[in-house]
């Protein structure tokens, strides 16, 4: 029983209008989750889409939201050339720009835009100099999500008595976790701090606009997760039962950031 993120499930208005900005803008694999018979789709790629309302209903709260959601996906790219290109590729599919791609801390280098869905997205390269030629058709090769929390050693606690283990920690300025493989990495950062490195304002409330999916191995762990989110500190939002996504339920951490556990 260990937690892990194997989907991002995210919210959007107009669904097919953010699959097709997905597929253009970062050549991103997106599942619709409300397809039936995308069932094997949808178990395997790294996202999801589906609209505002039904993933909130599923998840057991609300859909009202505004401003800042707080969290940032970051994609990892190979070479600064290939940020340009994706950021380019983004605002050019409807995307706003937020912070245009330059050299960063560390010599990085990055650029961050909010999608016409609403998901703030940062695009990074681990170096500031191109080492060779940048691929035709960049696509990103590691995805984290990051939480903008309250206290970043507090929720480290919560998802260590989930099962995650640690990888890097600075304290309350920056924590993550080391991902199974073909999962996402997950991040802990401080709300204000993280919206500020994005480029936007960190006001905002309500429905995050996402659910995070961990893919359990037995009905008896997603009931096992669950119980251990409660004791932990978390919310059941929706108790385990049958649904369209085999047997499942979801609990919100204790910022209020939404999992779905599910068989």
């Amino acid at each position: 029983m260990n937690l892990s993120l194997d989907t991002v499930a995210l919210a959007a208005p107009d669904v097919h209008r953010a699959r097709a900005f997905y597929t253009a803008a970062l050549s991103l694999d997106v599942a619709d989750q409300e397809d039936p018979a995308g069932s094997e789709t949808r178990e395997t790629a790294p996202f999801a889409l589906s609209a505002n309302d039904a993933l909130a209903a599923e998840a057991g709260v609300g859909s009202t939201t505004s401003g800042f959601r707080g969290y940032v996906l970051t994609c990892g790219v190979d070479q600064p050339t290939e940020v340009r290109t994706l950021m380019d590729a983004a605002a050019r599919s409807g995307a706003e720009t937020l912070k245009p791609a330059k050299r960063a801390l560390f010599g990085s280098f990055s650029g961050s835009f909010r999608a016409p869905d609403g998901a703030v997205w940062k695009l990074a390269a681990g170096t500031n100099k191109d080492t060779g030629p940048p691929a035709a058709a960049p696509r990103p090769v590691e995805t984290t999500a990051i939480l903008g929390v309250a206290a970043p050693k507090k929720s480290k606690v919560f998802y260590e008595a989930l099962g995650m283990t640690v990888d890097r920690d600075y304290g309350n300025k920056y924590i993550d976790f080391r991902p199974t493989a073909d999962a996402a990495r997950l991040c802990l950062m401080g709300r204000a701090v993280l919206a500020k490195d994005a480029g936007t304002s960190h006001d905002g409330s309500g429905f995050p606009g996402l659910v995070l999916t961990h893919r359990a191995a037995s009905r008896g762990d997603v009931e096992t997760l669950l119980e251990a989110a409660a004791t932990a500190g978390g919310r059941i939002t929706a108790a385990a039962g049958e649904t369209g996504h085999g047997y499942s339920g979801c609990f919100a951490d204790p910022d209020g950031f939404l999992w779905r556990v599910a068989h």
